[in-house]
């Protein structure tokens, strides 16, 4: 189908379209003599491959092609003088399309449903595509249009006159008294009424990088109408696109300037020149690269600029330090939005390799190996900070005067306090069992700080009991908050020692005999 065939500019972006359909006329192209006596039908159909962004962004004519111009000259060539072959009826309309200014590309059909052909058949069709490595193989048409199908001016309005780009007779647009004036000058070369926020994204991968790029900032503070307001961390970053090369160094000025957009362009052309830039290979390796990302508000499109950017929202070597410098920014235009969203999903996101804070005044330090390529990086522009270490944490003093038992050693710091059960009431008398041997000291728990504001009390050490009971274990210090009760505080009671018993004594069994019956003896209870 018509239109489906690929076309783009010299960036590989795909072009717009214009279509012109059913353009009809009878002409008297063919080889035999009935043809042309009789002439026939020719229909073509035109679709013109082309940029369309800045007719719209100044809503002007003169920036796009006048299709009513070109259908008349479509008319033109298929009711005009006969040729042999349809082919070349559609190279002449493809001739004609393309020398409007503007056109990158052209696909034409033309039509011949009368072909003198005797079998059933709908039609005959030939399709050409022609653009800027492929040119028409024939001449334009130059010659008068149809004055049928000229657009007639309205009379009672005034009316200014347009030369035909093609030679043609003079056309006429209505204007109203209140249109203003189109712009003689190109709102690229005008200087704003006041001074507008730019971005400026710097790269270099080639020499010594790092100090190209110290020295870029400084020279471009120093431009009379450009104010440098921030400067980002320096990104090392992986090249996008073009030959194997080495990393960049990418940073992002944030500036205010009175110059005029394309003014801006020939100033930081001028320091790109200076410092040896070369631009014979598309996306080689640069000494030095400044573009201008964002020009306050501005959305245009011209051959030398486009604002803003046209590839800044694909680009995290651009996006990641403007987020860094500006969290809050935003592109503006098609397909932009929040900066550090867009870093975060740009398709380059991997490559950017670290951020360097220090960069306009020390020498930043590498982690990595600089690559050793030639002409890559120098070691002194390959070096990230050194990680600044955390503070060794400070305990919290204890106090002089905490007590210590006599029976035991200075406590070393507490480790975190278990509640202490709640008091046991008096065993039954039993046998007393032997005692557990005292718990053995527990090893010094590292240093963790003890507040001063929570006190730990220490309860006095514990008498001996005597041969029989052993020292008790040192209580365990109850919870810090909790309200202490003389019960709660207080050594359980130690259980009365049971004297032994006469060996005539007998334990009753278990189960007790029959009447009369004397049971065997059971064995004590332990």
């Amino acid at each position: 189908m018509i239109g489906d065939e690929p076309a783009g500019d010299e960036a590989g972006r795909r072009l717009d379209q214009i279509r012109i359909v059913g353009i009809a006329a009878t002409g008297h192209h063919g080889v035999l003599p009935a043809e042309r006596r009789d002439g026939q039908r020719f229909v073509a159909d035109v679709v013109l491959h082309l940029d369309t962004r800045r007719a719209a962004a100044g809503d002007d004519l003169a920036q796009t092609v006048d299709y009513g111009v070109l259908a008349r000259q479509v008319h033109a060539v298929l009711a005009g003088p006969p040729v042999d072959l349809i082919e070349t009826v559609a190279e002449r309309i493809a001739a004609t399309a393309m020398a409007h200014p503007g056109v990158r590309a052209v696909e034409v059909d033309v039509h011949k449903p009368q072909a003198p052909i005797d079998v059933p058949f709908d039609d005959v069709l030939v399709h050409v595509f022609r653009d800027r490595s492929k040119l028409p193989a024939a001449e334009p048409y130059r010659g008068p249009i149809d004055p049928a199908a000229a657009v007639e001016p309205v009379l009672d309005e005034p009316t200014r006159h347009v030369a035909d780009p093609l030679s043609g007779p003079t056309r006429h647009v209505v204007e109203t008294p209140d249109e203003p004036t189109r712009h003689a000058v190109d709102p690229l070369d005008e200087r704003p009424p006041a001074p507008v926020d730019v971005v400026l994204a710097l790269g270099a991968n080639l020499g010594a990088a790092q100090q190209t790029l110290r020295d870029a900032v400084a020279e471009l503070s120093a431009l009379p109408d450009l104010q440098v307001l921030q400067v980002s961390a320096l990104a090392r970053t992986a090249a996008v696109g073009g030959p194997e090369q080495p990393d960049y160094l990418n940073a992002v000025l944030l500036g205010r300037t009175a110059m005029a957009p394309r003014e801006l362009l020939h100033a930081v052309h001028r320091l790109e020149d200076a410092h040896g830039r070369v631009r014979d290979e598309r996306w080689g390796p640069r000494s030095l690269d400044i573009d201008i990302v964002v020009y306050g508000s501005t959305l245009a499109v011209a051959d030398d600029l486009e604002l803003p950017h046209p590839r800044a929202h694909q680009r995290a070597f651009v996006l990641a330090p403007w987020a860094q410098v500006d969290p809050g920014a935003v592109l503006p235009g098609l397909g932009g939005g929040p900066v550090s969203l867009l870093a975060d999903t740009a398709p380059d996101r991997d490559g950017v390799r670290w951020l360097a804070l220090d960069w306009l005044t020390e020498p930043a330090r590498s982690t990595a190996p600089a690559p050793s390529t030639p002409g890559a990086v120098e070691a002194e522009s390959a070096r990230v900070p050194a990680p600044v270490p955390f503070p060794a944490p400070v305990p919290f003093p204890v106090p002089a005067s905490f007590p210590a038992s006599a029976s035991s050693p200075a406590p070393a710091p507490h480790p975190t306090p278990a509640p202490r059960p709640p008091a046991v009431p008096p065993a039954p008398s039993v046998p007393s069992a032997p005692l557990a041997s005292p718990a053995p000291s527990v090893p010094s728990a590292p240093s963790v700080p003890v507040p001063t504001s929570v006190p730990i009390p220490v309860p006095a050490p514990v008498p001996p009991l005597g041969a029989l009971v052993p020292p008790f274990p040192e209580p365990t210090p109850a919870w810090p908050g909790v309200e202490q009760t003389p019960e709660s505080d207080s050594v359980p009671p130690v259980p009365p020692v049971t004297p032994p018993l006469p060996p005539t004594f007998r334990w009753p069994t278990m189960t007790e005999p029959d009447e009369g019956e004397q049971g065997p003896a059971s064995p004590p209870w332990p």
